[in-house]
């Protein structure tokens, strides 16, 4: 078995990846295409479902194509943006209607609705989540009233996160859905003793949940571990039947490809937006300051869980600086050109370009740039962008530590922490080190670690983390005075968006 490889489907917010991976954790090979982005109205983003599975499909075929043949291929794994939402007619694997990203807002006045009603507790006490348009449950009971369509359908509508999406239509009609993604829909009951209240077993779609946000129990997949033998691919797909044998949300993912494996261990992965976990154990966390309690992962029929706070704008701010503004022509500039100046110059960047997230968790909130002056240069606002970062960060960190869950160093990894000046911000505004492994793409690597584990090349989570690699650490070292004037500023900056 370990001379065959894993692969693994990386299905993102802004590209869909597949990845070959060797059972000992070493990337053999990579294949990528961007997702086109929808945004149909202020506050609204699609994507094309039937995109992301052609793009899927294709990156797949190139890696079995390395690889050598499908009977190369140990097992899949698959990874994927959270909440998004998709919608499909069984009897085809068609989608029927646009994706609605994690991203979307279209469903605020709903769920400020839900919350004038005094539903945000027992929402926060079933799900560990917040009334917010980020998750899926309000996304689904929105396009079931506004998309007649899709009710007309009957008993042949499937709806599903998209990993459910990609495992339907790779094995031709398998409707699952693990239970970190089940986990960030406001539908499931997270808790160990969460599904009492209703006369139900905890960890499955809660009958108060599915009334309040007005969805159907039998639309919906059902919830699985997130290691094991959940079905093989259709032989005409890939020129074999492959085993499919892990799958978690990205930031479940990569907070096991960090091997955050013992309580207390935090990860933060700076891709699209940023997503920091702390792992918490068996025992479903309660937060008293706007912090999410998840799914860390689900074996064997028990779950781990961790505390997350989601920061809504990281990468996607250097895109915008990028595509809408030209101020930069590709992410790679931004180092330099904060290497460039002394300071922000007074220069902030609040980056709610789409709310603001945790702890705040205000989606009506809209950016600014604050600070300008004539003496304001193109490098100013490319610094003030990436020390957004540390500063969104240092948010949650303060949430954390009031939750008495507070970081004694932090892991991070997605596209933004190549960036070694931002690597060493982190350290100093948060003053803790930071670890970054040599491998940065930790999302899939921690699908490819739950595939091992699920098709028996590792016992558990702990003999497939020597999969992770080398890591190197930054130090905190700026002068305390610098470190709280500037954390001064950007709370003077925040209150203007408040």
């Amino acid at each position: 078995m370990s001379d065959r490889h894993l692969l693994i489907i990386d299905e993102g917010t802004t590209s869909t990846r597949a990845m070959l991976f060797s059972a000992t954790g070493s990337l053999i090979a990579s294949a990528q295409k961007p997702l086109t982005q929808h945004y149909p109205a202020p506050g609204l983003v699609e994507h094309d479902a039937a995109e992301i599975w052609e793009h899927s499909l294709s990156c797949a075929r190139q890696m079995v194509e390395r690889a050598g043949g499908a009977e190369r291929i140990a097992a899949i794994g698959i990874t994927n943006q959270r909440e998004t939402i998709v919608f499909w007619d069984r009897r085809t694997g068609e989608a029927v209607a646009p994706a609605i990203v994690w991203q979307d807002r279209r469903t605020a006045d709903d769920c400020a609705a839900l919350k004038r009603a005094g539903q945000e507790s027992v929402v926060q006490a079933k799900t560990g989540l917040l009334l917010d348009p980020y998750f899926s449950g309000s996304k689904i009971g929105w396009a079931l009233k506004n998309w007649p369509h899709l009710g007309a359908l009957g008993d042949h509508l499937a709806v599903g996160t998209v990993e459910s999406y990609l495992i339907y239509r790779l094995t031709g009609g398998l409707h699952i859905s693990d239970a970190t993604n089940a986990s960030r829909t406001a539908l499931m009951a997270i808790g160990q003793n969460s599904g009492q209240n209703s006369g139900q077993d905890s960890g499955q779609w809660d009958d108060d949940l599915l009334e309040l946000f007005h969805v159907p129990r039998g639309i919906l997949p059902e919830i699985t571990d997130c290691a094991g033998q959940f079905g093989r691919t259709l032989p005409a797909l890939l020129g074999g039947a492959i085993p499919i044998t892990g799958m978690a949300g990205d930031q479940q993912a990569a907070t096991i490809g960090q091997a955050c494996l013992i309580p207390g261990q935090t990860k933060a992965t700076f891709g699209t937006g940023a997503f920091i976990l702390t792992q918490t154990g068996k025992t479903m966390p309660r937060s008293g300051h706007k912090l999410l309690s998840t799914i860390a992962w689900q074996l064997n029929g028990e779950r781990h869980y961790a505390l997350e706070g989601s920061v809504f704008v990281a990468g996607s701010l250097v895109q915008w600086l990028r595509d809408d503004l030209g101020l930069i022509t590709g992410a790679q500039e931004t180092e330099p050109l904060a290497r460039s100046v002394a300071d922000n110059g007074g220069v902030y960047l609040v980056p709610a370009l789409s709310g603001l997230g945790a702890p705040y968790w205000r989606p009506d909130a809209r950016g600014i740039i604050s600070g300008l002056s004539f003496a304001a240069k193109k490098a100013h606002i490319a610094r003030a962008a990436l020390e957004a970062m540390a500063y969104q960060a240092h948010d949650l960190k303060n949430a954390y530590s009031a939750d008495k869950n507070d970081w004694a160093e932090l892991r991070i990894d997605g596209g933004m922490v190549a960036n070694d000046w931002m690597a060493q911000d982190l350290a100093d505004i948060l003053n803790i080190p930071v670890e970054r492994p040599e491998f940065i793409e930790t999302t899939a690597l921690g699908a490819a670690m739950l595939a091992a584990v699920g098709a028996g090349i590792y016992r558990g989570l702990s003999d497939a983390a020597a999969m992770r690699g080398k890591t190197s650490r930054f130090l905190p070292s700026m002068d305390e005075d610098v470190r709280m004037a500037r954390l001064k500023g950007w709370s003077a900056a925040v209150d203007k968006v408040l």
